[in-house]
């Protein structure tokens, strides 16, 4: 008779891992939890008293391929954090607060104490953006995954008044486009960073910044859930758009009306050294199509509103551009 823990799952690790994620999450969580970590569904009672209109925003996304050099390197916490905070970024788009999230870990052979790094990573996030941890699943799959390796994925739930939900309709020609800074390759265009870099290189410095390459490709996801908000409260934001896969060229059309493209002048915004370092490797047009090349988020606003939105945030943002009539949803890089 076979049992399931000779076919490669193991229940009791399963058991442990879940003792060790439940303080983390119920670390998270507020009296509008009613049932987090444990039962089949968490739930999660939204206050409509704080809200006329309500609006729930929901977003889901993974890490990509990061993972692999996050877990190698034993960053296990690292790469939680950043699922979440990529999963903040996304709902943060249409203007809303993240409200509550929840995650999905799967590996080949199951280890307690790396999944329980993740979600400390997640839930540590989870508190720095006053999100619930409200629960998730940790899947054990031999045969679909190495023994070494995991993949997690993250569902983010926001809310937000109807009347300001941020979605690019007003956007016209002649707003400023404004960004926030990336950190690094963030959580995308990780496949072809690990093609055309050896191994071995990985120990190797940047140079211009004392960083290893390693460090510089897993360097964190931030969220911009604050300066976002600091700048809500002085300007009115157009649009918001989160670069991810597909770089500035394909984000940024997401949210732009009909007849309406952006262009962009190289050098206004500080980026960083691993994308001079990638360079080399990579066709300038796909560095474009694939990595956010120094941006984490645009922002659209009116060019009355530009110089006030760099004052709020003196340091933090950059004006980089500008909107422009077009007869196609496009981005104009400008050398």
């Amino acid at each position: 008779m076979s049992t399931y823990r000779e076919a490669g799952v193991d229940i009791t690790a399963g058991n442990r891992a879940v003792e060790l994620i439940k303080p983390l999450a119920e670390s998270t969580q507020g009296p509008e939890v009613l049932a987090g970590v444990g039962p089949f569904s968490g739930l999660f009672a939204l206050d409509t008293r704080r809200y006329q209109q309500p609006v729930l925003v929901a977003s889901t996304d993974g890490v990509g391929t990061k993972v692999l050099l996050a877990s190698e390197a034993g960053r296990h916490a690292q790469i939680g954090a950043d699922l979440v905070n990529h999963c903040v970024d996304d709902v943060l788009t249409a203007g809303a607060d993240p409200i509550f999230f929840l995650d999905y870990v799967a590996t080949g052979v199951l280890e307690p104490p790396v999944v329980a790094e993740v979600v400390a990573g997640m839930a540590n996030a989870c508190r720095q953006v006053n999100c619930a941890l409200l629960g998730g699943e940790t899947a054990e799959m031999p045969g679909l995954y190495r023994p070494s390796t995991y993949d997690i994925a993250g569902f983010m739930v926001g809310v937000c008044e109807r009347d300001t939900v941020i979605d690019g309709t007003s956007i016209s020609a002649g707003d400023a486009l404004l960004a926030l800074p990336s950190t690094g390759l963030h959580t995308n265009g990780f496949s072809l960073a690990r093609r055309v870099i050896p191994r071995q290189a990985l120990a190797q410095t940047i140079p211009g910044n004392g960083q290893t390459v390693l460090d510089a490709l897993l360097a964190p996801h931030p969220s911009y859930l604050e300066p976002v908000r600091r700048l809500r409260e002085t300007v009115t934001i157009k649009g918001l758009a989160h670069i991810t896969g597909g770089g500035i060229v394909g984000n940024l059309p997401r949210i732009l009306p009909v007849g309406l493209g952006g262009r962009l002048q190289r050098g206004t915004w500080p980026e960083p050294p691993i994308f001079s370092y990638l360079a080399p490797f990579v066709a300038d047009e796909e560095m474009w199509r694939t990595f956010n090349m120094g941006i984490g988020m645009i922002v659209v606003v009116d060019e009355s509103s530009a110089e006030t939105a760099l004052r709020v945030l003196d340091g933090e943002i950059f004006q980089v551009g500008d909107i422009v009539a077009s007869e196609q949803r496009r981005v104009q890089i400008l050398e």
